[in-house]
């Protein structure tokens, strides 16, 4: 009972800003990716060789690379000294710890998995198709908009909700540049780590819940639809 009576306590004197400022960020970055992605996707399918090689693991990095070294590249690119922060200041505006500084990091974390899932789809369709749609005499603006990206549809839908999961639970890059401000670039992986460092347990505990929960709701409609599917 006490421990019910201190779950409520917390419950009630909750902030809940973390849960919508991260859910205010994943939607945005999850738009930016894809819009980033599915053109990189397209591009990266046409080429051969060694240069789609180094494209492929060029775009595949922020994947792989922990999240703090992406954080520490972002905030060399971003930073009030580098070229573009300089540019930023000039007309008047700053990004590092700003929400969208929360937007600019969960979107470089979550275009790999569009980025790679679109082009796998790419890769299904047969080209055969594309080649006839060709000697039809149709341009390729034609031939991306009117077969590929209907064919790619479920894969784009499918990169689309790995990439908002992945979003959701961006920390590490989101700390270095957008930092822990509470009600403005706190998100809830943020609030987690804030929580466990003020030895709030029950609080952590409550979005590690939330977040899970989350997350089980994006991606189990993605795999009763893909079940459906086979």
């Amino acid at each position: 009972m006490q421990a019910e009576a201190t779950v409520i306590h917390v419950l009630n004197a909750l902030d809940w800003s973390p849960l919508v400022i991260s859910l205010k960020t994943s939607v945005c970055a999850t738009i930016v990716a894809f819009v980033f992605g599915v053109p990189v996707a397209r591009l990266v399918y046409g080429m051969t060789g060694r240069l789609r090689a180094v494209c492929d693991a060029l775009f595949t990095l922020p994947l792989v690379l922990p999240p703090t070294v992406v954080g520490f590249i972002l905030l060399i690119v971003f930073g009030w000294q580098s070229p573009v922060g300089i540019a930023l200041r000039s007309i008047g505006y700053r990004l590092i710890f700003t929400w969208e500084a929360t937007v600019v990091a969960a979107s470089v974390v979550a275009f790999p998995l569009i980025y790679r899932t679109v082009r796998a789809a790419f890769e299904q369709i047969d080209p055969t198709v594309m080649d006839a749609a060709r000697t039809l005499g149709l341009s390729e603006q034609t031939i991306f908009f009117r077969i590929m990206l209907p064919c790619a549809f479920p894969g784009c839908i499918a990169g689309m909700v790995l990439g908002f999961a992945r979003a959701l639970g961006e920390f590490g890059a989101t700390l270095m540049i957008a930092g822990n401000i509470p009600g403005r670039t706190q998100t809830i992986p943020v609030a987690i780590w804030s929580a466990v460092e003020g030895n709030e347990m029950v609080e952590a505990g409550i979005w590690v819940a939330i977040i899970v929960v989350l997350s089980l709701l994006v991606i189990m409609p993605l795999n009763i639809f893909g079940a459906r599917r086979v």
